[in-house]
């Protein structure tokens, strides 16, 4: 049975008025904010700067691969990089589809959700989850590595400096996700275009017109070389395939678009396809026109780069272009992340703070909480992207897989036209991301990919732990069944007080406002000085007779909280009486002010709210 959400308590929307009701079909209320959401160009600067950036470690990390192999080996880099491109065409048709049918975003998710039940798609979400928060630590330690390889001076300020790049993109997404896409768009274009320029020059170059960043470097080929087996070909392929990530972002964040939003998402989903792919096949033949080795220390982009424009300023062009991009492509959680939180929490697997919304459509607090998660992955690698990159990518595999498999079953329900086309399409699809997946992990679980695998059963736990929670929550508080009719009972309300002042008089007029009857209580202690300051007050309250009885409540310890919740407690077994408990509490003109407050009334709340079920009112008294 599905626990219904509490909209009533305020855990699942923010408070206001009710709604007028629902939209047209297509259109959207006039202050729904559409001018805080994304066309299909500044969703490819918002959405795709994590599968944008992967051209600058993708065909490397085929390369290094196929070095084992020796040159026969590199010889075999655009076969599969073929391959790597063949998939991503399945996944760009996949998740085309994904967006027209789940528009409400959640990718992986939402189809695992709809087709294979809620245990599988607790496992899309939260290998969804470690991906985003991986790529986040990842993009940003990879950005400032080409920062301090630039600039070696700054390499032991890293850590701050990964710090300080988080921060900024924060920032910014706080600001809204357009705001984001727009302060993105022009590093996004200067890549793109310096890697398509880099490539057709290359592929007017019968040679490499330098050779500088290269030399002095040991090469990594290996001296033994091996025969290319399909073994070590897989591994190829799998490795390559961290190129991939960031392909399904745009299908997790389909709300963030502007409507019409599947058309919009759609198309950037495209275009991403269409500009991954020639990046990737073109870098890749570029690499076997040039005969390029992996050395230690330069990456194949700068060689290539080299090779192509030769070193000059080009060259350092395409550095700092691919350095700022790496470094902002952590903008892809930004945008994904708060979504998919964002349904997480709507189906009860996360606190519903997370389905919340602040100005210019920002869901802050995934925002925030993905930042803060980040930051502390950046200080336990110290900054350090070896330390991350052996747990990168796991998860987005497996989200893959799931996808497929779900979109299988998708169109084996739908059977419309051309059904076991997609079928097959999808299912060969998920065939590969599930070997990948699997050969991922088994050769780099030694390197820390076996965190990932304990991570990720811990994090599906503890959205059946919050889940159950909700069940309870619900069950106790009749959600989804008529109630009682509301009755009036007698009303008492108690008043702690200390001493005769404005803030007194006041109380108590707000109390005999709430009740129909009202009781002060004050708490005594042995002490004599106690004593004397009671009998004080006794007199003092006789004198000024506010037609309000003064309760003196003995306590033989020194505990203000427990006499009264005490005394609350035996009010309350009264029949037919609810009980409030009204604590008056001054509120300084100035701040730093409240440091001066003896905290009286914050310990009566909480030892009330503790022991007893009365209701608690804290009235504050402003000192203007």
């Amino acid at each position: 049975m599905p626990v219904p959400s509490f909209p009533t308590l305020g855990f699942a929307r923010a408070g206001g008025p009710p709604s007028p009701g629902p939209a047209p079909v297509g259109e959207d209320p006039p202050d729904s904010g559409e001018r805080h959401r994304l066309t299909a160009v500044t969703g490819l600067a918002a959405l795709s700067l994590d599968a944008m950036a992967s051209v600058a470690y993708g065909p490397e990390a085929i390369v290094l691969v196929l070095a084992a192999a020796g040159a026969h080996g590199l010889g075999f880099t655009l076969p599969v990089t073929l391959a790597i491109a063949g998939l991503l065409a399945v996944l760009v048709a996949s998740y085309r589809h994904v967006i027209a049918a789940f528009p409400d975003g959640g990718g992986s998710y939402a189809v695992a959700k709809t087709h294979l039940g809620a245990p599988t798609s607790l496992v899309a979400a939260a290998s969804l989850v470690l991906d985003y928060v991986l790529n986040v630590a990842v993009a940003v330690t990879a950005g400032v590595a080409a920062l301090t390889s630039a600039f070696p001076a700054l390499y032991d300020d890293r850590l701050v400096l990964c710090l300080g790049v988080l921060a900024l993109i924060t920032a910014v997404n706080l600001r809204g996700i357009v705001e984001s896409a727009k302060a993105f768009i022009v590093p996004t274009v200067v890549f793109v275009g310096s890697i398509l320029v880099l490539i057709g020059v290359g592929l007017f170059r019968s040679a490499p017109v330098s050779t500088a960043t290269a030399d002095g470097h040991a090469s990594v080929l290996a001296d033994n070389a091996t025969t290319v087996g399909a073994l070590l070909l897989l591994k190829a392929f799998a490795s390559g395939c961290s190129a991939l990530t960031g392909v399904e972002a745009l299908a997790n964040a389909v709300p963030s678009f502007r409507v019409p939003r599947v058309k919009r998402a759609q198309r950037a989903e495209v275009a991403l396809g269409a500009v991954l792919g020639v990046m990737l096949i073109g870098l890749s033949v570029l690499i076997s026109r040039f005969h390029l080795q992996p050395v230690e220390g330069v990456t194949v982009l700068a060689q290539l780069a080299d090779a192509s424009f030769g070193h000059n300023w080009a060259f350092y062009v395409i550095q700092f272009a691919t350095m700022i991009l790496l470094a902002l492509s952590a903008n892809t959680s930004f945008g994904g992340l708060p979504v998919l939180l964002k349904l997480l929490a709507r189906d009860n697997y996360l606190p519903h703070v997370f389905a919340l919304k602040a100005d210019r459509q920002v869901h802050r607090h995934g925002v925030l909480a993905l930042a803060v998660v980040s930051a502390a992955l950046l200080v336990f690698s110290g900054g350090d992207t070896n330390t991350l990159v052996p747990l990168f990518a796991i998860g987005v595999f497996v989200g893959f897989t799931i996808a497929q498999v779900g979109m299988v079953r998708h169109w084996r329900l739908e059977r419309g036209r051309g059904w076991r086309g997609k079928a097959l399409l999808n299912g060969f699809g998920g065939l590969l991301t599930g070997v990948s997946a699997v050969v991922v992990t088994a050769t780099k679980f030694e390197e820390g990919a076996w965190l990932v695998v304990v991570a990720l059963p811990l994090l599906v736990a503890a959205f059946v732990v919050v889940h159950r929670a909700y069940a309870r929550i619900g069950e106790r508080l009749g959600l989804g069944r008529v109630p009682e009719t509301p009755h009036r009972d007698r009303s008492l309300v108690i008043v702690p007080v200390s001493s005769l002042s404005r803030l007194t008089s006041e109380a108590l007029t707000a109390a005999a406002s709430l009740g129909d009857e009202v009781r002060a209580v004050t708490v005594c202690y042995p002490d004599p000085e106690d004593r004397a300051q009671l009998h004080a007050l006794e007199r003092a309250w006789a004198e000024w007779d506010p037609g309000v009885p003064l309760v003196r409540l003995t306590s033989e310890r020194r505990s203000l909280g427990r006499p009264i919740a005490a005394y609350v407690r035996e009010a309350a077994a009264e029949p037919a009486t609810r009980v409030t408990v009204l604590i008056p509490e001054a509120e300084p003109e100035r701040l730093w002010q409240r440091l001066l407050q003896n905290q009286r009334g914050a310990v009566v709340a909480h030892a009330v709210r503790r022991e007893t079920d009365a209701v608690i009112c804290r009235l504050r008294f402003r000192l203007l």
